[in-house]
């Protein structure tokens, strides 16, 4: 009997034995067949995660971020404990005890699994294998994942320290409202580092990776209370807070930026502008876009915010300044539906969700509105974040600028009512006016011109753009005009024929025929004219820039030839290749205003080439600097027996592009335009500015570039479909007082001083008008003082005319002005000259 029992025992030993033999085998098997051809777990010791990479202006304040996957890179070591051991207790509590995975917690799931009938199913992944799906596996629920989870879960472990898997885990993880990792998480919810977060908060991150979805703290503020009393529960049960701080913690509201109760993070940044999309589209070209979105780049801006704001500006002011004297409504063209109006929530509701621009801030804030309500003569209207305490109104006075273009496209009487121009339901833009003193005193209707712009600002020295703004509003369209709208320069392109003429032996007193032109093109016969349609015989190069002569500009191309303007052109980048044609002398080709304001900067600095820039310097995620603009040497920048308050010795390795005198002599010009010329009256700042106009056929462009001696500003309007802007549009009357609002304020901060007179020349008094050579003590307004090299004393009362035959039909000089007079030049030779007119009396030319 006793051998009975014991070969039955043995019998059932010996099966066991072999069954758990087998099962050994067959899960070994099963390892050794998944394991095979797994990804390398090794890699992950050399990840970097995707971050956020930011941009920061030049005084170090956040100005824009830009990512794929919103995430804050925290190092393991900068991880407070406190959350560490949130998500342990959420998520693995043996994290610091397994090996990769927890058999004990598979065996409690399964179990509960069970029990429940199928009801109760929960993950029992441990950190590590989450680790594993999320950086190599994916997140399909398939048997095979979790094993090949498992092998890999085990071998990382044997690879990486627990912190350093940790650190993976907190970095990697998305927890809802597009914010990945703790870090990001902690400033998304909370606004907070995450060192300033308390153990509720914590817990309240360590309860979204289950289902961010699942656990918006204002949709699903229960659930997620509930899960996050659970993660404090479990903290204290893991003794990591005790039960003082678990019951103060577990009382405490659940508080979150999307339910109010903290301001965004956002709201540190402003809204995103032209600049720092330039910015984004520069560096994706440069560096590639993954890594700029990707890489946690830190970049330093060459931005001033308070000038970008006053760029801003003066552009909208000239821009709806000329929208208000066109006078024609054409409003949001965006409206709600009638039952979208049916209440203050409604409405409200509706017009957040309506695409128009929120970023335009030009003498107050503009907000978004709709019209409720059509009175007799004024008009009821809802705006957006602003309370309805009392009744807002668009008065009747606010609308009789506009006209309304009717169904047949004519444009209509103007309004007398608010019924003329807007209808119930209309989208509209509206803001507050205010008198002198500020107090309020009604809603006035404004509205995003159709005519558009760009403006730019400087640095002459350095190419460091200051300011840009790319037209009206970024929100409404972001089509960069400073950079990417190829436009017709016009007479602003004057400056670098005259430069090719000085650097060619030509002189500022070199007196050229202001006469009619016949040119035979393959088109028919060019007959360019003066914008005045006026000739005024021999003239001073000084008085055809001042004036913006174009018949004179046209014959000093052809003296000079326009092989040499061409190569001028594209030695200061203003284009790549130039077509050798005469009308490109006037500025007929297209370039961007970016080119061209950094072009003049070289006038400005003395003929030296400056690379424009809009960042200063671009550091990796370890804070490396992988780019930096300025490539000048300082010799003893870090000599520390520098004397106190003497300045270090900067050495510039800039290649010259032109000669310093004639830089000078371009730049002397120039300031003519401004005190005497096309921008007189205009552009005043009361230091030394010089700059051109420029106005294109029927003035589909205007356009005023100029520069005091440190900062170079340029301006040009135009439709984004180009047309004619209308009688009395030049670039003198549009871009000029842009310039001037924005220059007042950047010379009040940056200051301005004389420009700097290169050695090797002296001046000579001349007369403005004829050329000819004045005494050294002469005075008066038509005497000027010219600079001239040393050595090369200027032959006075030669006449240049460009070689040009002229038409049997057409006076060498239009005898329309009255007082032309006939003078001798310094040779003894008789010249016919227009009178000393009143520069106002002539308009600022441009492409004819």
């Amino acid at each position: 009997m006793i051998r009975f029992i014991l070969s039955f025992f043995g019998a059932i030993f010996t099966m066991v034995t072999l069954g758990l033999a087998v099962v050994a085998i067959s899960i070994g098997a099963i390892f050794w067949i998944y394991g095979r051809d797994l990804p390398s777990h090794e890699s992950l010791a050399q990840y970097k995660p995707p971050t956020i990479s930011r941009i920061y202006s030049g005084e170090g304040q956040i100005i824009d971020e830009f990512a794929k996957e919103r995430r804050l890179f925290a190092p393991s070591d900068e991880i407070p404990d406190l959350v560490k051991q949130a998500f342990i207790s959420a998520e693995d509590k043996n994290f610091y005890t397994h090996k990769g995975y927890d058999a004990g917690g598979m065996v409690s799931a399964a179990v509960d699994a069970v029990k429940s009938r199928g009801k109760n199913v929960r993950g029992a992944s441990t950190i590590t294998q989450q680790v594993m799906k999320n950086f190599l596996l994916g997140g399909e629920r398939k048997i095979e994942r979790k094993i090949k989870e498992i092998i890999l879960a085990t071998r990382l472990e044997e690879t990486l320290p627990k912190d350093k898997i940790l650190e993976l885990y907190l970095n990697e993880i998305f927890l809802g409202q597009n914010s990945y990792g703790v870090s990001a998480a902690a400033q998304t919810y909370f606004n907070k580092t995450l060192s300033e977060l308390a153990p509720h908060e914590a817990a309240m991150l360590a309860s979204m990776p289950k289902a961010p979805s699942d656990y918006h703290p204002v949709r699903n503020a229960e659930k997620l209370l509930t899960r996050r009393n659970y993660v404090l529960r479990e903290m204290k049960e893991n003794g990591y807070i005790t039960a003082a701080v678990y019951e103060a913690e577990v009382k405490a509201p659940l508080r979150s930026v999307q339910n109010g109760d903290f301001e965004s993070f956002k709201t540190a940044l402003p809204p995103r502008d032209y600049f720092t999309d330039e910015i984004r589209r520069q560096l994706s070209e440069e560096f590639g876009e993954g890594e700029f979105f990707t890489g946690g780049l830190t970049v330093r801006a060459t931005l001033d915010p308070d000038l970008q704001v006053d760029a801003a500006n003066a552009l909208r002011r000239g821009l709806e300044s000329y929208d208000r004297e066109r006078g024609v409504w054409t409003g949001t063209g965006k409206s709600l539906p009638a039952e979208a109006l049916k209440s203050d929530a409604a409405w409200r509701e509706a017009l957040a969700a309506v695409e128009v621009p929120r970023d335009i801030t030009l003498d107050g804030q503009w907000y978004p509105a709709v019209v409720l309500e059509i009175g007799k003569t004024d008009a009821r209207i809802g705006i957006e974040g602003v309370m309805s305490n009392q009744p807002q109104w668009i008065e009747a006075k606010d609308v009789t600028w506009a006209r309304k273009r009717g169904e047949d496209g004519k444009l209509t009487k103007k309004a007398k009512t608010a019924g003329d121009l807007l209808l119930v339901g209309d989208v509209v833009l509206v803001r507050a006016l205010a008198d002198k003193e500020g107090k309020f005193v009604r809603w006035t209707l404004r509205q995003v011109p159709e005519v558009q712009g760009a403006f730019m600002a400087m640095d002459v020295n350095t190419g460091r753009v200051i300011a840009m703004q790319g037209g009206f509003s970024y929100q409404d369209s972001v089509f960069n005009r400073a950079t990417q709208a190829m436009r017709q320069p016009g007479s602003s392109f004057k400056p670098f024929v005259y430069a090719s003429a000085l650097d060619s032996g030509y002189s500022p007193a070199t007196i050229v025929i202001d006469a009619p032109i016949e040119v035979n093109t393959p088109q028919g016969l060019w007959r360019p004219k003066n914008s005045s349609n006026e000739y005024y015989g021999p003239t001073p190069l000084r008085t055809g820039i001042e004036k913006s002569r174009n018949l004179m500009t046209i014959r000093l191309a052809q003296e000079v030839g326009m092989d040499v303007v061409a190569r001028y052109a594209e030695k200061f980048g203003v284009y790549d290749h130039m077509g050798q044609y005469l009308a490109n002398s006037l500025g007929s080709d297209e370039t961007t205003l970016f080119r061209m304001v950094a072009a003049y900067a070289m006038f400005a600095n003395g003929g030296e080439r400056v690379e424009p820039t809009l960042v200063d310097r671009v550091q990796d995620r370890y804070g490396k600097t992988i780019y930096r603009h300025d490539k000048r040497t300082c010799t003893d920048c870090a000599d520390p027996s520098l004397p106190a308050g003497e300045s270090p010795h900067v050495v510039s390795n800039r290649e010259r592009v032109m000669d310093a005198i004639t830089a000078y002599q371009l730049t002397s010009m120039m300031q003519g335009v401004v005190q005497r010329g096309t921008a007189a009256g205009i552009v005043n700042l009361g230091v030394p500015t010089a700059g051109k106009t420029g106005t294109t056929n029927d003035a589909k462009d205007v356009w005023f570039v100029g520069f005091t001696s440190n900062i170079v500003a340029g301006c040009y309007i135009g439709f984004d479909q180009p047309r004619g802007l209308g009688r009395g549009s030049y670039g003198g009357t549009m871009c000029g007082p842009v310039f001037q609002e924005f220059m007042k304020k950047a010379t009040a901060k940056y200051g301005g001083g004389k420009f700097r007179v290169p050695p090797g020349g002296h001046f000579i008094k001349i007369d403005r008008f004829t050329g000819a050579r004045l005494p050294d003590d002469e005075t008066g307004d038509y005497v000027v003082a010219e600079y001239f090299r040393d050595g090369e004393e200027p032959i006075f009362g030669i006449t240049y005319d460009g070689g040009f035959g002229m038409g049997a039909n057409l006076p060498l000089v239009k005898e329309i002005q009255e007082g032309s007079q006939e003078v001798t030049t310094s040779t003894g030779q008789k010249a016919v000259v227009g009178p000393k007119a009143s520069f106002g009396s002539v308009s600022s030319g441009g492409l004819y």
